[in-house]
């Protein structure tokens, strides 16, 4: 599955952005979202505390005493999966640890996004520094180096079926601090394709030469499911609030009413998102000239809006956005207890025990993956529908047929409309949960797999859909406040300018892809959810 996730300049690090740490202290308590894609987006730096360090030396010594046992222990001794009964004579036990690497490195297809392979570089290396794997101090110090250098293996978009773990992504990483494979070194705003071995000696790390039980340690973990549901719930709070603001700009330019959105007809159904999404939309029409243009007064003298009630896109907008966003705060849950976890089998327990568990398995994050896919596809649906009804002359409120300049002679957005059903068209196809398929592996040893990797892809491509969708809508509802007399409000009119700054207003038919482009950009920085804020006050 190629992504449509299109990452712009973070496929090199980027300067951190203002609101999110430069350097982050690995010290053994839970990252955060903020954390992750700081290191995964924007090339912050990462240390391991001295506490760390000295947690996992006193859990590698008890691995190095079992290695010295003369009874098997699983990942130390032993095989792997379906080979787990086999003992392996120490004698033979680096290159098991090799191997194992090297044989799960077979991912394949395109290569996935630097951001999403930093995460899971990052992750991984929390884990080990919880002290719960047994891996040696080096280890953890090899992996925040490469990161610190900016050194990204290439990690392929098939391989990893979410349980045990993302074998093939984490292994291709482990292949990495071994010296072999191929990586990406971002230096000076450019990235280069070199040979691992060269770039571990260009920036000074020696390769690791794998002791017992660290193969496991490295690749036995949800690192790049959650590394990308990170990522997706940075994006997403971003377009929720554009989408309110979409959903503003359309409620006044189609002449809708703000009534249904008044503050104690949405606590009648009190849900958060809903109460939230409902504030941001009255604070942003708040004081619209355009909108008291059709009030009337009734008979206390009070201004009311003569529609009855407006379609559903938009007289629904706070319930589906809500709903969107209290799917977003469940997830976040959710990655929240997955960022605390240590996660790898066998785990080494803090008095000293070695456990075998099922805690890689995939689907706490695998579910919430294809729930926040519904979610998107949804919200880009109800935005399409939105766009749609700016086009059609019956339904417009007295606006000219596609937004043309000249009806007929020219097109306006109706080929804007195709490319929104398209991509919406293809995120309901996206919808379809991947965590319900289950494919078994490794002879029947790992007989239920989660695909959270493939829902976390998937994913992905939902978020840049969804940002493309919104784009459209905002590019088509300020361009038919240009065709409107009165002035907008307050809000709305800061969305304009914003978008005016980049993309000149109605006239005969132009170029449309690049001015799409300009409000993906728009979009996806954050400059339209933000565009409102100096004149009506932070949205949620």
């Amino acid at each position: 599955m190629s992504t449509l996730h299109h990452e712009g300049p973070t496929s090199d690090a980027r300067p951190a952005a203002p609101d999110l740490p430069r350097h982050v202290v690995l010290d053994g308590t839970p990252l955060t979202v903020d954390q992750v894609v700081a290191v995964a987006r924007y090339g912050a730096s990462v240390e391991i505390h001295e506490a760390a360090l000295s947690r996992m030396a006193t859990s590698r010594a008890v691995i190095d005493d079992l290695a010295h046992d003369a009874v098997p222990h699983y990942g130390v001794s032993t095989g792997f999966g379906a080979l787990a009964r086999r003992h392996i004579p120490a004698e033979k036990r680096a290159q098991l640890q090799r191997s194992l690497v090297r044989s799960h490195a077979a991912g394949s297809g395109p290569e996935v996004e630097t951001e999403v392979v930093r995460a899971l570089q990052l992750l991984r290396l929390a884990t080990l520094v919880t002290g719960h794997t047994g891996a040696r101090p080096v280890t953890a110090q090899t992996y925040a180096a490469m990161l610190n250098a900016g050194i990204t293996p290439v990690v392929h978009e098939y391989g990893s079926l979410g349980c045990s773990g993302d074998l093939a992504p984490l292994a291709h990483v482990a292949l990495t601090a071994m010296g072999e494979g191929r990586v990406r070194v971002v230096s000076t705003g450019s990235t280069s394709d070199v040979d691992a071995a060269q770039a571990l000696a260009d920036a000074g790390i020696a390769p690791l030469v794998l002791a017992e039980k660290e193969g496991l340690a490295l690749i036995n973990g949800t690192d790049g499911m959650l590394g990308m549901l990170c990522l997706a719930l940075h994006d997403l709070r971003r377009l929720l609030t554009t989408a309110d603001v979409a959903a503003a700009l359309s409620v006044e330019a189609l002449l809708g009413s703000d009534a249904p959105f008044a503050e104690d007809l949405v606590a009648m159904r009190p849900h958060p998102g809903q109460a939230a999404s409902a504030s941001n939309m009255r604070r942003i029409l708040a004081g619209s000239p355009l909108m008291a243009s059709h009030r009337e007064l009734d008979d206390a003298g009070n201004p009311a809006c003569t529609r009855v009630q407006d379609a559903y896109s938009l007289r629904c907008a706070p319930q589906v956005h809500g709903a969107a966003r209290d799917t977003l705060e469940h997830a976040a849950t959710v990655a929240g207890w997955e960022l605390a976890s240590a996660i790898d089998n066998p785990v080494v327990t803090s008095d000293g025990r070695v456990e075998s568990n099922g805690n890689f398995h995939g689907a706490p994050v695998a579910y919430v993956l294809d729930f926040l896919a519904i979610a998107a596809a949804d919200l880009a649906s109800m935005s399409e529908r939105r766009t749609d009804r700016f086009l059609d002359v019956s339904r417009s409120e007295g606006l000219p047929a596609f937004l043309a300049h000249d009806p007929g002679v020219d097109s306006g957005h109706m080929i804007a409309q195709y490319t929104a059903a398209g991509i919406v068209s293809e995120m309901k196809r996206l919808a379809a949960p991947a965590s319900v398929d289950s494919i078994p592996s490794s002879a029947m040893q790992e007989d239920h797999v989660s695909m959270g990797w493939a829902g976390a892809r998937k994913l992905r491509r939902s978020v840049d859909g969804l940002t493309r969708v919104l784009a459209i809508e905002v590019l088509t509802a300020t361009r038919a406040l240009d065709f409107r007399t009165e002035a907008p409000a307050a809000g709305t009119g800061a969305v304009h300018a914003a978008v005016r700054a980049a993309v000149p207003g109605p006239g005969p038919d132009r170029y449309l892809a690049p001015e799409i482009e300009h409000v993906v950009q728009l979009v996806a920085t954050g400059a339209i959810a933000a565009a409102p804020t100096a004149a009506v006050g932070h949205l949620d």
